[in-house]
């Protein structure tokens, strides 16, 4: 096959039949397609779409370009969660061991944070010694006997999906539905998964800005996994606000470990506590969406799915005291400064801009090989609908170890302050009483 024909079959859009299709990809991992013909192939899809054969297809192929993952010897079923991103997101730290604490296997592979969005990996990493480079056969051990790991992506799993990626970075096709749809479920069929959760935020903050758009590409992401025999639920959440009352890798391991001895934000409390019962749900532990939501906030309340998440700590290498003890195991910031926002009523929050903030901080990266400070980020003290008045405490607390003459520090106050929109005290509050916009199962 020639590539320019089958770029110019879907820049004019045709269908590619299966053998093209799994040609291509093929072609894409062991690099024999140069780049600028993949990229070319990448805006076509980006204009023309994939039709849902053509999309089964493509994810398939790419889910085949590496190994995946034979977890068939583990009995329990295994169900994943995959959240589209979000500031302040630190709900599958939780959510895994909980989930695992009543018998449903959690293999997640996860992923790093780039711009504004934190990642996973960054969290569990901030834990002194912890380690998410674990080999596949580790993994698979480790889902075996304690019913939960997590690791990054390795080189084995769906490379082809590295190299679109990348190029899809760079020629501004990173919103096409497709593309995030498949990229995103071939790694996670690579998982050995039987079913999969996927929390897909929506607002301001989110890529999804809108909940039609969030529709869209859950609909794909369910089309390629009922194609692959899988369950697919997906939870469309909102994202108007940053999750919980931390930003920051350090910082959010010590709220996720707030909610697993059964306390922590409201918020992060329900997140978990949904995500938890749709994925018992899925593998069998529960009869309904009630019923997995009363197990789940059972182990938390008992400490059976903290005492899951110290043998997880300890079996990849970490301390498990962060457990009893976080302050006196986690990585500390050389400043905390306070920040007073103005009185009134909070009406809005711009949960990127607070994002960015953090980044500036230390807590993120521009690019994927920008270090990371683990201590930085921010811990929010005001949230939309309460009332700021005067005298009252600082409501943002930053952590962060740069000097005093650093401009990024100047920016970030500033970018905080700018992110809050107050009204009139007597403004009356408009505020969601819950997380949740819809569940399509």
């Amino acid at each position: 096959m020639l590539p320019v024909q089958l770029i110019r079959k879907k820049r004019d859009g045709g269908a590619l039949d299966e053998d093209e299709l799994r040609w291509f990809i093929r072609s894409v991992t062991d690099g024999t397609i140069p780049d600028y013909q993949v990229a070319a192939m990448l805006m076509a899809i980006f204009f023309k779409g994939l039709d849902a054969q053509e999309l089964a297809t493509w994810a398939d192929a790419m889910t085949r370009s590496g190994d995946v993952i034979d977890l068939s010897r583990i009995k329990r079923a295994k169900v994943d969660k995959h959240s589209t991103g979000g500031v302040g997101d630190k709900i599958s730290i939780p959510l895994a061991p909980a989930v695992a604490a009543c018998g449903v296997a959690v293999p997640m592979v996860s992923g790093r944070g780039l711009g504004h969005t934190g990642g996973t990996l960054d969290k569990l990493e901030s834990i002194p010694g912890f380690r998410v480079d674990l080999p596949v056969e580790k993994f698979a051990e480790l889902v075996d006997t304690l019913g939960v790991c997590l690791i990054g992506q390795t080189a084995r799993i769906a490379p082809a999906d590295k190299r679109l990626y990348a190029l899809r970075d760079v020629t501004a096709t990173v919103e096409s539905l497709p593309l995030i749809a498949s990229s995103i479920m071939s790694k996670k069929l690579a998982e050995g998964i039987d079913a999969l959760v996927i929390d897909c935020k929506v607002g301001r903050g989110a890529f999804m800005k809108t909940i039609d758009r969030a529709r869209e590409l859950c609909a794909l992401m369910r089309t390629i996994g009922m194609r692959a025999g899988k369950r697919v639920t997906c939870v469309l959440t909102d994202m108007e606000a940053p999750i919980g009352r931390t930003i920051g890798n350090a910082l959010e391991i010590r709220e996720s470990i707030e909610v697993l001895r059964g306390g922590g934000p409201t918020d992060t409390r329900e997140l978990t506590h949904v995500l938890g019962a749709e994925m018992l749900v899925l593998g069998g532990a529960a009869k309904d969406e009630a019923e997995g939501r009363a197990r789940i906030e059972k182990v938390l309340g008992d400490g059976s799915a903290l005492e899951v998440f110290r043998k997880l700590v300890e079996a990849q290498g970490g301390d498990p005291r962060v457990c009893d003890s976080p302050g006196s195991v986690l990585p500390k910031p050389k400043h905390r400064e306070e920040l007073s926002l103005r009185t009134g009523r909070v009406t809005s929050i711009d949960s990127e801009m607070l994002g960015i903030a953090a980044l500036l901080l230390g807590a993120g990266r521009r690019t994927k090989e920008d270090a990371i400070d683990p201590a930085a980020g921010l811990v929010i003290d005001a949230y939309l609908g309460e009332l700021i008045e005067p005298g009252a405490a600082p409501q943002i607390m930053l952590h962060h170890s740069l000097t005093p003459e650093d401009g990024r520090v100047r920016e970030a106050r500033a970018m905080i302050e700018a992110a809050f929109v107050i009204e009139s005290a007597d403004k009356a509050p408009s505020v969601r009483s819950s997380r949740i916009l819809e569940v399509i199962r």
